[in-house]
């Protein structure tokens, strides 16, 4: 029987999300004994990057990550995504290329262009219109891949400059750069050009497809290899013993939208993960809904993980 390649990453909760009411004073427990339970099966686990949305308790991402780095060494470690607009690219480059040394190269950089413009607004971001804030991030890639490989970078683009920069220790695998983001006209040719690897949300198949083949088209315009990117999908999962509860649980809340949740018991998870797997994502980042229920992640790892095969990627450009 033909069984399925895909690796498995698991995306914490950094503050409040859908479900997830976050008890502050528990939080750092609640997350370690989370952690201890994705150590059987998850391979990565990736945070997410946003200051705030309202009023609500929420950690900054890099410094989540570094705690999660000391305490548990056995995982790969990933952002979903970084905004390129909060931290300067070299600076960003230098954060990199430290976690890179002391985590025995467990990195992946994961960026992205943002989106949220209250966020921005709320913390004194400026704002550009997304054809900028893409050609920033495409600059911001160029920077950071520069000073991880060469002394004396300099660079001098239209919104960042750098000038005879040198970054030390340089990594002696240079993360890979991870470009988040679906939007066709802009986000995915800066995907073509200047990524390792490529994170999608869950889309019904048809509308993946769509999407690899706009991916495929630019990488075609731009000359590169769309073979050599790697394509990570990240996937909302409500997951039971009963099909028919985590059906309902969404429906209770709202959940039915544009890019829907995976809902179901391990035997429908699984076939719709083996979808996914066939059309060449080969890790799916599990945002398991949840984060005070531990049996759901538990379900996940024994009845769902294991199915799968593990992928040879060894995480490095």
């Amino acid at each position: 029987m033909h069984q399925p390649t895909m690796d498995f990453g698991y995306n914490p909760p950094t503050g409040p999300r859908s479900m997830e009411k976050i008890i502050p004073s528990f939080f750092s427990s609640d997350l370690e004994k989370t952690l201890n339970i994705a150590s059987n099966g998850f391979k990565s686990i990736w945070i997410s990057d946003h200051l705030n949305y309202t009023d609500e308790f929420r950690l900054e991402c890099w410094t989540l990550l570094t705690w999660i780095a000391a305490k548990f060494p056995q995982f790969h470690l990933g952002t979903i995504v970084m905004c390129n607009s909060f931290r300067n690219p070299s600076l960003m480059a230098k954060m990199a290329a430290t976690i890179q040394h002391l985590s025995n190269n467990k990195l992946i950089l994961g960026y992205g262009a943002g989106w949220y413009e209250e966020e921005y607004k709320a913390f004194g971001f400026e704002y550009p219109k997304i054809k900028i804030r893409t050609e920033m991030l495409a600059e911001a890639t160029q920077i950071m891949k520069m000073l991880w490989n060469k002394k004396n970078a300099t660079f001098e683009g239209k919104y960042y400059q750098i000038k005879s920069a040198n970054c030390e220790p340089k990594p002696k695998t240079p993360p890979p750069i991870m470009i988040g983001g679906g939007g066709e006209k802009f986000t995915l040719k800066v995907v073509a050009k200047h990524a390792d690897w490529w994170n999608d949300l869950s889309r019904p198949i048809e509308e993946a497809k769509h999407k690899l083949k706009v991916l495929k088209t630019h990488c075609v315009n731009e000359g590169t290899n769309f073979k050599k990117i790697r394509k990570t999908m990240t996937a909302r999962i409500f997951v039971d013993k009963s099909h028919s509860k985590a059906q309902e649980k969404i429906k209770s809340m709202g959940l039915y939208i544009e890019n829907p949740p995976i809902a179901g018991d391990p035997v429908y998870i699984t076939e719709k993960l083996t979808e996914i797997a066939e059309l060449g994502f080969d890790l799916c980042v599990a945002v398991l809904e949840d984060f005070q229920n531990k049996e759901d992640m538990k379900l996940f790892s024994e009845k769902v993980i294991p199915n799968f095969k593990p992928t040879e990627n060894n995480y490095v450009t």
